[in-house]
């Protein structure tokens, strides 16, 4: 049973290829798709890019071209709710596009012809990852320098699970991230693809989940904390998260 790992960005799965036995390389529909064997776990490890469309074409190739039978997705994403800071973690269980308007034709959020605007995340993969969520943050000391702990305060990050929202737009305001949360007062953290692959796997029937680290809280500083994060906390944390998830799947 494949797994296949997704990101938006190449800093959010630095080192994870390097972790995989008797790897192979395909190029197709202009991305590339890295396969192999990683705890035991067939896996195959993708770059979605950014944003929703880009993200439901690559989630598509997984499934259709390499046999993907559950989709785990981690990377960044900005923070939203009051009680998540940066250098958190969440799990999402479930998924919306906070930029689908489609009214007056359908309500505000809601995906046309499907009669809902969330889309839930498998119950026991989303367990499975916030279990190896919770494990490394116990140990957040272990994975980096201890100048990036104090920088972005990851000896005292929390694990959350709740509602991650997804737009073709990176928020970087404090005004647009307050509307948000007026909108939607239950959303944790927003980023640009999550809820684009979770619809896709629903259509398909297949088993998605996603973890998100808090780079930034999505305000008028988002611009230079996501950076900063992206290139010295991102890879290393999805690296021990997938290493602490793989173990816990059932056997292929």
């Amino acid at each position: 049973m494949t797994t296949a790992i997704l990101s938006a960005l190449p800093e959010e799965q630095q080192g994870l290829r390097e972790q995989l036995d008797a790897p192979t390389h395909v190029r197709h529909a202009g991305r590339d798709f890295h396969a192999g064997i990683w705890h035991g776990q067939p896996v195959v490890l993708a770059l979605s890019r950014v944003g929703k469309v880009a993200a439901a074409t690559t989630a598509t190739v997984l499934i259709e071209r390499f046999g993907a039978k559950r989709i785990v997705f981690t990377g960044v994403a900005g923070g939203l709710h009051p009680d998540v800071k940066v250098g958190d973690t969440v799990v999402g269980s479930a998924f919306l596009q906070h930029d689908m308007d489609a009214s007056p034709l359908f309500p505000r959020h809601e995906v046309p012809l499907y009669s809902r605007a969330r889309f839930e995340a498998d119950a026991a993969l989303s367990a499975l990852l916030l279990t190896a969520a919770r494990a490394i943050s116990t140990g957040a000391y272990g994975h980096f320098a201890a100048g990036v702990v104090a920088q972005f305060k990851l000896g005292d990050m929390r694990v959350h699970s709740g509602l991650i929202v997804s737009g073709d737009r990176f928020v970087s305001g404090a005004d647009e991230a307050m509307a948000l949360r007026r909108e939607l007062p239950d959303a944790m953290a927003v980023e640009m693809e999550a809820a684009a692959v979770a619809q896709v796997c629903h259509d398909y029937g297949v088993p998605f989940a996603a973890v998100r680290n808090i780079s930034d809280r999505a305000d008028d500083s988002a611009h230079v904390d996501f950076p900063a994060y992206l290139s010295q906390v991102a890879g290393r944390q999805a690296q021990a998260l997938i290493a602490a998830l793989l173990p816990m799947l059932p056997s292929p």
